[in-house]
C-alpha cells in the first residue's frame, strides 16, 4: 500500500524544489515592482517578497509545473517571460472558479500559505503579464529625468497608459524606481488633469502614478530602520532624503483630502520612518560624550566601535536635518543638535588642547580625526578646516617641522 503512495508523491515533491529553485529567477524577473517584506500598506502596483515567494511555488508546482519543465531547470528571465502567457491562461481559470467563500478558495489559500498572499495574486498575475513591458517603464523613466522642457514632460507622462489602472499601477512602480525628481512627475500630472486636489488626479487616471510614490517611498523604510554599528550609514541616508522627495512630492503639490487614503497613508510613512529615527537620535549626545571622552582611571585607549556609533549618528543627525518636513522629530532633532553640537565642542577642545601638549599621542590625533568629521557636519566646512590646521600644526611641531 505505501509504494504507489510513494510513487504518486515523488512528482510533486520534484516539482515543489524546482519552483523554489527557480525563485531568484523570478525575483529578477519582476524586480521593478518587488518591495521588501512587512509593508503596512498594500499597493496594486507592489508586491512583497514573502507573498512573490509564495504565490510563484503554487504557480509552479501546482498550476504549471510541466511548463516550468519545459523552460528548464535554469529558465532565466528570457524562460519565465516565455511561460507566462500558458501559466497566467491556467491561473486566471483556477482563480475565477474560486468563488468567495468557497471550498475551493479554502484550498487555494492554504495551497498558498503566507499570510494574505491569497488577496496578492491578482497583483502577481499582473507583473507576470506585465513582464515584457518592465523594459519600457524603467526605461521612461529614466528618460523623464533628461527631460527639461515641462511641455515635453507633459506630452510624455500622457503616453503612458491610464485606462488600465491595474496596468498602470505596476508600469508607473516599475518607472518611479528611476525618477530622480518625482516632484516634477507630479506637476505634470497636475497639468494634465486641471487640477491639483486628490478628486482631480484621481478622475484623470492618475492615483497609480501618487500610489507608485507612495509605494516606493515606504519601501525605503526598511533602509531608514538599520541599527547597529556596522548599518550601511550611506545608505540610510540616501533612503531619507529619497523618502522625503517621494512625500514631498505629494505632501506638497496635491490638495490631499482630509484623512483621504493618500493622508493617512502619508501620515502612516512618516510615523514608522520617524520613530525608528527617534532613539537613535536621543541616543546621540550620550554616543558623542562617550566616545570622544578619555579614560581618566586607566591607560587611555581607542573606543572605535563607540566613534563609528557616534559619527553614523552625526550623519544621520544631517540627513535628518534636510528632511524634517517629511518627518515628526522637530523635538528629537532639536534636543540632539543642540546638545551633541555642545559636547561634541568641548571635547574637540580638550582633545586639540591635549594634543598640542603631547602631540605624538596617535590616540589622541586619531579620536581627532573622526571628531573633526563629526565637526564638519553639525558646525560647517569652515570649522572643521581650522581644526585641521590646528591639528596639522600640532602634528608637525611634534615633528620638530
Amino acid at each position: 500500500m505505501l509504494q504507489p503512495n510513494l510513487r504518486a508523491t515523488a512528482p510533486r515533491l520534484d516539482a515543489s524544489l524546482h519552483a523554489a529553485a527557480t525563485v531568484n529567477d523570478l525575483f529578477e524577473a519582476i524586480a521593478p515592482v518587488l518591495v521588501e517584506d512587512g509593508a503596512t500598506f498594500a499597493f496594486d502596483g507592489a508586491l512583497e517578497k514573502r507573498h512573490a515567494r509564495a504565490i510563484w511555488i503554487w504557480l509552479a508546482r501546482d498550476v504549471g509545473p510541466d511548463l516550468l519543465d519545459s523552460a528548464g531547470r535554469d529558465p532565466g528571465v528570457g524562460g519565465l517571460e516565455a511561460i507566462a502567457p500558458p501559466l497566467l491562461a491556467r491561473a486566471r481559470e483556477i482563480v475565477a472558479a474560486a468563488r468567495p467563500g468557497s471550498d475551493a478558495e479554502l484550498r487555494l489559500k492554504a495551497q498558498i500559505g503566507a499570510g494574505h498572499a491569497w488577496d496578492r495574486v491578482p497583483v502577481m498575475l499582473g507583473a507576470l503579464k506585465c513582464l515584457p513591458l518592465f523594459g519600457k517603464a524603467i526605461a521612461f523613466g529614466r528618460a523623464i529625468n533628461a527631460i527639461e522642457d515641462e511641455s515635453a514632460l507633459i506630452a510624455a507622462l500622457e503616453s503612458m497608459p491610464r485606462h488600465d489602472a491595474k496596468l498602470s499601477a505596476l508600469l508607473m512602480m516599475a518607472a518611479m524606481g528611476q525618477v530622480a525628481a518625482p516632484g516634477r512627475i507630479v506637476l505634470a500630472a497636475i497639468s494634465i488633469a486641471g487640477g491639483e486636489t486628490e478628486t482631480a488626479l484621481e478622475r484623470a487616471g492618475f492615483s497609480p502614478l501618487v500610489e507608485a510614490i507612495l509605494a516606493q517611498a515606504q519601501n525605503l523604510v526598511p533602509h531608514i530602520r538599520q541599527t547597529g554599528v556596522f548599518a550601511d550609514i550611506d545608505l540610510a541616508c540616501r533612503a531619507i532624503e529619497r523618502f522625503h522627495r517621494l512625500l514631498s512630492a505629494v505632501n506638497v503639490y496635491v490638495e490631499l483630502t482630509h484623512q483621504g487614503r493618500w493622508s493617512s497613508t502619508i501620515g502612516g510613512l512618516i510615523r514608522s520612518a520617524s520613530a525608528d529615527l527617534e532613539p537613535r537620535l536621543r541616543q546621540l549626545p550620550s554616543d558623542v560624550n562617550r566616545s570622544l571622552r578619555r579614560a581618566r582611571d586607566a591607560a587611555d585607549r581607542l573606543d572605535a566601535e563607540g566613534l563609528l556609533a557616534a559619527l553614523n549618528g552625526v550623519y544621520l543627525l544631517g540627513a535628518v536635518r534636510e528632511c524634517r518636513d517629511s518627518l515628526a522629530l522637530n523635538e528629537a532633532f532639536d534636543e540632539a543638535w543642540v546638545h551633541a553640537g555642545e559636547r561634541l565642542e568641548f571635547h574637540l577642545t580638550r582633545t586639540m588642547d591635549a594634543l598640542r601638549e603631547t602631540p605624538g599621542d596617535t590616540i589622541l590625533a586619531e579620536r581627532l580625526d573622526v571628531g573633526i568629521k563629526m565637526a564638519e557636519v553639525r558646525f560647517g566646512a569652515d570649522y572643521a578646516d581650522a581644526l585641521r590646521t590646528g591639528r596639522d600644526a600640532a602634528i608637525r611641531r611634534s615633528s620638530g617641522g
